[in-house]
């Protein structure tokens, strides 16, 4: 099973160890974070969304323009737009890009952030309200007849595109969630889901759970599953330690992500993956080869936040460890996120698909033989 690596589209060099230099759009940087990503091994970067920040689709445009290879992974909230013309927004995008685009559906799992831009549905309505808009958006990309939708969120009659998406049939979407209700819409609907790096056995339990859910939904084939982490790499396992507890340093000292953190009702946060990235956090520090979870703690379990920690070596053998459970993209995004883009593509990408191969190669060797074909490198003679 081949794997993947999804990097970081940032848009301005800031991250919560260290304050922006300029603008939250700087776009000479979105280019450079970006060419680092598609010169060192990447497959996709991911253009984030937040209610303050610069729209992620126009700053994906700029890459897809600029550059010929970096598949593009967009963030969207279902609240910014009507159905119908997002998907005319995203098959445009998928024009320019050349077919390299997959949307990342975001339900939204704080009632504070979500109200900043006038969304005042409850999390299980907005998850239903998630499915439905994901279900219009798939077929205003594959429909060329008018259709009418008469839905719970949703309402037009009459409606056809004339802008269709690259990629035929249509674009990958993208999906995430750890609570019932997001597994309900997400299994359903998702041709990849999404997970925060947890340890191995509950990263099991949550592939299990995901599968589970997508086969209840009717699904013969579940969604690919990807896995998002912080890794902190260096030469020897000791510098390695030493570079994490400074990053842990500079995020307990008020980070930017850290002062954007807004807990729900008594300092707990509101959606199910950050309730148990804390409880993960709240039982045990380090887990399994590499997994470090003081930044998730840290952070109030503020997204992507559990690390990989060691030696490009042992992030790689962390990072098969996952593989091997049915992990097949791998989100990773360091704290200088250029240089650590730069380093891991280096020092860890390679290390990862050179072993990869090796195990797909080993195990189709050995179907070979108990079908009792030939394997590479043997002949077949007539007696």
């Amino acid at each position: 099973m081949p794997v993947e690596f999804l990097g970081i589209a940032a848009t301005h060099d800031g991250s919560e160890t260290a304050p922006r230099s300029g603008p939250a759009f700087d776009p000479d940087y979105t280019l450079r974070i970006a060419r680092a990503h598609e010169d060192h091994g990447w497959d996709r970067v991911l253009f984030a969304y937040g209610s303050g920040t610069a729209d992620p689709a126009t700053a994906a445009a700029l890459l897809a323009s600029r550059l010929d290879r970096l598949q593009i992974l967009l963030a969207h909230r279902p609240n910014l737009s009507y159905p119908t013309y997002a998907a005319r927004v995203f098959a445009t995008l998928d024009q320019i890009s050349g077919g390299r685009l997959t949307v990342h559906f975001i339900t939204g799992g704080s009632d504070h952030e979500q109200r900043r831009e006038g969304d005042t549905l409850t999390k299980d309505e907005r998850y239903a309200r998630t499915r439905e808009y994901i279900e219009i958006v798939k077929k205003v990309w594959t429909r060329t007849e008018p259709f009418d939708h008469e839905g719970a969120h949703y309402r037009f009659q009459d409606y056809v595109s004339d802008v269709f998406p690259a990629q035929l049939p249509r674009p990958d979407v993208s999906f995430g969630g750890s609570s019932e209700a997001a597994l309900a819409a997400g299994a359903a609907e998702a041709d990849i889901y999404c997970l925060w790096g947890e340890p191995l056995e509950r990263t099991a339990e949550q592939i299990a759970a995901v599968r589970a859910a997508a086969a209840a939904a009717g699904r013969t084939t579940p969604p690919r599953i990807q896995v998002a982490f912080r890794p902190i790499i260096a030469p020897t396992e000791e510098l390695a330690w030493e570079k994490a507890h400074r990053t842990l340093a500079a995020i307990r000292a008020g980070g930017p992500a850290g002062r954007r953190r807004r807990p729900g009702a008594g300092g707990r946060p509101e959606n199910t993956g950050s309730q148990r990235l804390i409880a993960i956090a709240e039982q045990g520090e380090r887990y399994d080869r590499a997994l470090w979870t003081a930044p998730a703690a840290a952070t109030g379990g503020a997204g992507n936040s559990n690390a990989l920690v060691g030696t490009p070596d042992t992030v790689a053998e962390a990072l098969l460890d996952y593989h091997e459970l049915g992990v097949d993209i791998i989100s990773a995004r360091g704290y200088d996120l250029l240089g650590d883009a730069i380093d891991f593509g280096r020092h860890v990408i390679p290390l990862v698909r050179a072993e990869v191969a090796r195990r797909d190669a080993a195990r189709e060797a050995h179907a070979g033989r108990a079908n009792g074909a030939p394997t590479s490198g043997e002949s077949v003679t007539t007696p």
